[in-house]
């Protein structure tokens, strides 16, 4: 019998002073992707806490959160637990520490799995939908370019 369960997810939108966007290529298990930096919310934890945790841990970076951008309208199943629904919460954040974020290859410590980060970033002018992987993402970009524009 299948469990159901809601898995909270939150990312953070990081601007530079060069209008662009940082994205993170991920893999976790052999599994490529390219998505906004940040992550699972741990139980316990605020989303704000959440956010400020996933920059700490994957960028090195401590960040300000600036306001709310977006929160997942529609159903979106997990592409690594079929049994999962998606909420994902995505905020615009800024940091005075840009500059140190690891633009190299790394690995990050996540308990049971292999997870290897690359940083980069993407003038706001080349930002598509092809960049990014999942669904929500995508959908996202899509409000960002719309606002730019």
């Amino acid at each position: 019998m299948a469990i159901n369960r809601f898995n909270i997810r939150v990312y953070g939108l990081l601007i530079n002073e060069k209008h662009e966007l940082l994205l993170v290529n991920e893999t976790i298990n052999n599994f490529n992707f390219t998505k906004f930096p940040g992550g699972g919310l741990e139980f316990g934890e605020g989303l704000i806490d959440g956010i400020k945790r996933e920059f700490k841990e994957e960028a090195g970076i401590q960040i300000e959160i600036q306001s709310h951008f977006y929160t997942t309208d529609f159903f979106q199943q997990s592409a690594f637990r079929e049994t999962d629904q998606l909420i994902s919460v995505y905020y615009l954040v800024s940091s005075d520490a840009v500059s140190l974020i690891r633009l190299d290859k790394h690995e990050v410590n996540s308990g049971n799995r292999e997870e290897k980060l690359q940083f980069l970033w993407v003038p706001l002018n080349q930002l598509t939908t092809e960049l990014l992987t999942f669904p929500i993402d995508k959908k996202v970009v899509e409000m960002l370019t719309r606002n730019l524009i």
